[in-house]
């Protein structure tokens, strides 16, 4: 049970908490061990994993380039093994917040990784009977970790380090033990739902792209269509529909195409005195836009409703498709696809580095195997109503995280507090 505290404060370094409640220092509440420096000829494929700083994400373990040592010689290396729920702390990385190869990351254990041994630039950090592990783990999830990390940074250049001496100066608030207990049982309530809807994710995302792979090369079909496919050119479903306007004397809306199949960004309340172009071009929901430059890199992309009356210059040209041949649905799906990527790469012709320009003739040439536009629109809606269920997946994602936000404020600070058994 949850009550909004009625009782007193007092002021602390990290702001007003309960009268009873205590600040008390990292290094107070916890032992830990330092990762032994394994060396790199004493790696191998399989036997005991090692768990390197390059192996951790910002809040979890990653599983494709595991290192192992053999199983034999695991057993002398019984320190460094990890437990369940142990808190792995990075001491060399990147500055804040680059989360992923951050300095002062801090990773909880799974317990498909306990028995795997700690290399070095990284320390193991369990907590005292004093303290809850979990509890204290929730304090490292607040913005005030990163800003103290931030603080106590050693170096300038790329990569950067923390001191264990100063990393175990880092304030922590403790409420008694049963109520850090219950804080900790209630957070993890919103874990164990997030983590579920991630894991749902997860299977969405692989579940949508062996779909998209399978209905987009006709290996799969559409219940009810049985025609053929047919080789087309572009030209058949597309045509090059540049809308000139003169370039505007006020501020406006340019347009930019990430490579990688990322979409159309933004570039709002653009000057136009940072282009020294005169004419620009305007494009319209469910055009086909290209970035000549960087289509070989997947530059490619269908305009939205909400990237409508952007302006671009003559390097990305669009084309409207003809509707009774193409359907821009469908299309958005099918440029993300390899196959397409590697069309236009066969028409971006240039040497090394980056400086490699699609042919705008070769591109209405391109041939593709394409269904019927009935038969697209149906492929459009299966992968349309297949997205729509991963977004809301995701949403819902955002929806608990933001939740555990909230509640976690309010209950690491004592503004609401929960009943015990004592």
């Amino acid at each position: 049970m949850i009550n909004i505290n009625k009782g007193q404060y007092k002021k602390t370094p990290i702001g007003l908490i309960p009268e009873e409640w205590e600040i008390k220092e990292l290094g107070e509440v916890t032992n830990y061990i330092k990762g032994y420096a394994f060396k790199s000829n004493m790696f191998s494929d399989k036997g005991v994993r090692i768990i390197r700083i390059s192996d951790t994400t910002s809040n979890s373990i990653k599983e494709e380039g595991a290192m192992y040592i053999d199983s034999k010689n695991a057993f002398n290396y019984k320190k460094w093994e990890l437990k369940s729920d142990d808190l792995v702390f990075t001491t060399v990385g990147s500055r804040p917040p680059m989360y992923d190869s951050m300095v002062g990351k801090v990773i909880k254990i799974e317990k498909k990784h306990e028995g795997s041994l700690l290399n070095q630039n990284a320390v193991i950090i369990r907590t005292k009977d004093i303290a809850n592990q979990q509890f204290v783990f929730n304090q490292f999830k607040e913005k005030r970790y990163l800003d103290f990390i931030e603080t106590i940074v050693r170096g300038n250049a790329n990569q950067v380090s923390i001191t264990l001496e100063d990393l175990f100066k880092y304030p922590l608030v403790f409420p008694p033990l049963p109520e850090q207990k219950k804080i900790a049982e209630i957070l993890s309530t919103w874990d164990n739902a997030i983590d579920n809807c991630k894991k749902i994710i997860k299977k969405l995302k692989k579940r949508n792209k062996g779909l998209a792979q399978q209905l987009l090369s006709g290996e799969t079909r559409v219940s009810g269509f049985v025609d053929s496919w047919k080789m087309k050119q572009l030209s058949e479903c597309l045509a090059y529909t540049p809308r000139e306007i003169d370039k505007p004397k006020e501020s406006f809306l340019a347009l930019g195409i990430r490579s990688h199949g990322k979409g159309v960004f933004h570039k709002p309340n653009f000057e136009p005195s940072a282009i020294a172009m005169e004419k620009l071009y305007e494009v319209k929901e469910n055009d086909l836009i290209v970035n000549i430059t960087f289509a070989w890199e997947q530059a490619v992309a269908i305009v939205s409703k909400e990237d409508e009356g952007g302006l671009v210059s003559h390097r990305f040209p669009t084309y409207t498709f003809k509707v009774d041949k193409a359907s821009p649905t469908f299309f958005r799906y099918f440029i993300l696809e390899k196959r397409f990527k590697f069309l236009l790469e066969l028409i971006s012709p240039g040497g090394a580095g980056r400086n490699r320009v699609m042919s705008k003739t070769d591109f209405l040439k391109l041939e593709l195997k394409l269904p019927s536009v009935q038969e697209q629109n149906a492929i459009a809606n299966i992968l349309d109503n297949a997205t729509n269920e991963l977004k809301q997946y995701e949403q819902k994602l955002a929806n608990l995280q933001l939740q555990k936000k909230g509640l976690m404020q309010q209950l690491l600070t004592g503004k609401v507090r929960v009943k015990t058994d004592n």
